[in-house]
């Protein structure tokens, strides 16, 4: 590796590398990938210790630079969060593997065969904040459709990257893969984001992982194609017809499971018909686990809420915090969704099927949910093993992006020595 203070050098060298690496990726054979990933996930597990060791340092910074205790749980890892990475890389080992798959295929009565089939990408660039997961989770996702990766993780990880990304080389050395196939930014400089942004000769798509000034920043900047979601605005609509032990278990898992997570819970929208019922004891709930209620006039009356400001509708808290308000029905809840979402994730709590139907159906978020958690808005809990992030965009990838969504494809046209007429 070149001098890590050169940069522009650092990054073409790392993209001359990941494109060579792609071009062996894009015909890997599924079994060598599978091994490849297993291996990640043995070697992850035995250096769990030296992990763990890692992440202390990246904490320590964490607290000197003084991260928010949302961002400090992003960016803790214990044991049992180490399982889960390991879960994690063998859920994707076991998923099909999408290169190749031939996504339709027809004759035409010219005589020609013809199959649409999947195909990688090429080559990804990951720009992620303090989740040190997303090291494992990104890379595993990138192999599995047989693209090579540049993942540039936040300073904050940088040590927990380091040593996750050192557990997913072993598997691909294990394995007989290239190993820059899965390659990460060995410095913290910020001027390598910047790099890997114009790297258009050398990365295919950006996936920018983090908060909304990195994704706005990403977004605003960059001249290689990107998947990403600018914030996670997730409503809550509270229907008159809603069960209330349902609304009662499922907001209070939205709001407090983990608050630093974009599927997280930011407004409830509750029908007036049962604002002081169903409304007033879900917010007494939220207040007395330590949930901090930003209310409108109609609900500020509960005991314990704040005075909600314009600013709190449309505003992504990930703390203890959640903007309330009352509306008159589902079409101003869906009104409301529509001017202050950001097309992630929205919910409805009703026994109400039409009124459930209509929603799910007229709003256009790339994540929809009736009656559950919106903490489910994750890859894994979709059955994809992982993610490398959720898209909202509508050219491409949406929603929880997995290693289906990380390829193209390509027509493989056959013929008996036709000709056009």
């Amino acid at each position: 590796m070149l001098d890590h203070t050169d940069i522009p050098a650092v990054m073409a060298d790392m993209g001359a590398a990941a494109r060579a690496a792609a071009t062996k990726l894009a015909f890997a054979s599924a079994e060598r990938k599978h091994a490849a990933l297993i291996s990640a996930a043995d070697t992850v597990w035995r250096r769990r210790a030296e992990i763990i060791d890692a992440n202390g340092k990246d904490l320590a910074f964490g607290r000197e630079k003084g991260l928010s205790p949302a961002m400090m749980d992003r960016l803790m890892l214990d044991e049992d969060r180490i399982r889960g990475i390991v879960d994690g890389l063998r859920a994707v080992a076991e998923q099909a593997d999408p290169v190749g798959q031939v996504m339709d295929e027809w004759e035409q009565p010219s005589g020609l065969h013809i199959q649409r089939v999947r195909t990688p990408l090429g080559v990804v660039g990951v720009i992620y904040e303090s989740r040190p997961n997303v090291t494992a989770d990104a890379g595993a996702l990138c192999l599995k459709s047989g693209n090579a990766v540049i993942l540039r993780g936040g300073s904050e990880s940088f040590h927990s990257s380091s040593a996750l990304h050192a557990c997913l080389v072993q598997g691909l050395r294990d394995a007989g893969l290239p190993e820059d196939a899965i390659q990460l930014v060995p410095t913290r400089d910020r001027a390598a984001v910047s790099e890997m942004l114009t790297m258009t000769g050398m990365i295919d798509v950006i996936v920018p992982r983090g908060g909304k000034g990195l994704v706005g920043l990403v977004q605003r900047e960059a001249r290689v194609p990107v998947f990403a979601h600018l914030e996670g605005i997730v409503h809550i609509y509270i229907d008159k017809a809603a069960d209330p032990e349902t609304v009662l278990k499922v907001v209070l898992n939205a709001k407090t499971r983990r608050t630093g997570i974009c599927g997280a819970a930011e407004c409830l929208l509750i029908h007036e018909e049962v604002a002081m019922t169903i409304g007033r004891g879900v917010i007494r709930a939220l207040i007395d686990a330590g949930v901090e209620v930003r209310a409108d006039a109609a609900l500020s009356g509960i005991e314990g809420t704040v005075q909600a400001t314009a600013e709190d509708w449309g505003r992504e808290y990930l703390d203890m915090i959640i903007a309330a308000r009352t509306v008159p029905d589902l079409d101003a809840a869906m009104d409301h969704i529509r001017q202050f979402g950001s097309g992630h994730t929205d919910c409805i709590l009703t026994e109400d099927s039409a009124a459930a139907e209509r929603f799910l159906t007229e709003l256009d978020s790339a994540i929809l949910m009736h009656n559950a958690s919106t903490q489910f808005a994750d890859g894994g809990e979709f059955g994809m093993g992982a993610e490398i992030g959720i898209a909202t965009g509508k050219m491409h990838a949406r929603g929880p992006v997995g290693a289906t969504q990380l390829t193209s494809f390509k027509y493989r046209v056959t013929g008996q020595g036709t000709v056009r007429a």
